[in-house]
């Protein structure tokens, strides 16, 4: 699997965990990356009394999904914005009021350093990486707001191959809810390949709660917006994630560019 980021501060303790790269990036798409990162800061990775294993599993991150969008962000000219923390730490992908927010059991995996937390506690984690991300995201948006350049909003992520002992055959799955206007353009081009297996709302769907992110800075921004989910071991080496943004870039610009110009005599939020 892809290495998580580390930096010079977070290894120091408690940098705030988000990342932003190429931020002025002129190009129609913002990317997000909610899962980007296994990276336990102290007392994190001792704490959560979580297994060397379990810290590499997809429990922790989404393996491969940062080397994608990474790769999605060159191509594109595209805004970044990705977390620099394991989701178990908190997930950025769901809203502040959910019990899953901070997991105490994930798939199958007891979480136990995340059971009784104190309200302190979970403000602390809030104020660590969850509302940083989606205020870096927030501040993306508006300065392209401001700057007048039209924008949709594409967040990457991967999932394992088998979930609870259920296989799943989906290379990739496109998760969309009312906005359709990536979704169904890009669910045609990867069907035009005739290689792929692809998920429409698989294996997730906003029903499943899984939205919260693209639901926030897209639909509700009436910004044009999608959910890539690549199953992680199509993404296991630095190739197989160039591939993928390979594959993918041109189809998400044509997408981004269509749905941007039907919309180009309206404001964007």
């Amino acid at each position: 699997m892809g290495a998580s980021p580390q930096t010079e501060s977070q290894a120091g303790g408690m940098a705030k965990a988000v990342a932003v790269e190429n931020a002025d990036g002129a190009g129609s798409i913002v990317l997000v990356c909610d899962h980007a990162s296994n990276f336990f800061p102290p007392p994190y990775d001792t704490s959560l009394k979580v297994s060397e294993a379990d810290k590499s599993a997809h429990i922790a991150w989404d393996p491969g999904a940062l080397g994608v969008a990474k790769g999605l962000s060159k191509r594109l000219d595209a805004p970044l914005v990705y977390t620099t923390v394991s989701r178990l730490i908190i997930d950025c992908n769901r809203e502040e009021d959910r019990d899953d927010l901070i997991p105490s059991l994930s798939e199958t995996t007891e979480i136990e350093g995340n059971r009784n937390l104190s309200s302190d506690e979970k403000a602390f984690r809030l104020d660590l990486a969850h509302r940083p991300f989606h205020d870096a995201i927030d501040g993306v948006l508006d300065t392209r707001k401001a700057r007048g350049l039209p924008t949709a909003v594409i967040s990457i992520h991967s999932f394992t191959p088998v979930y609870k002992g259920k296989s799943r055959p989906w290379e990739i799955g496109l998760i969309s809810e009312t906005d359709r206007r990536l979704a169904d353009p890009v669910l045609a081009d990867l069907a035009a390949r005739g290689d792929l297996t692809v998920g429409d709302n698989e294996p997730y769907a906003p029903s499943d709660g899984v939205y919260y992110t693209i639901r926030r800075h897209g639909q509700d921004r009436h910004l044009p917006c999608l959910m890539i989910e690549i199953r992680n071991d199509e993404v296991r080496t630095a190739e197989e994630e160039a591939r993928w943004s390979e594959l993918l870039a041109p189809m998400l610009q044509r997408a981004a560019q269509s749905a941007l110009i039907a919309v180009s005599g309206g404001a964007h939020a």
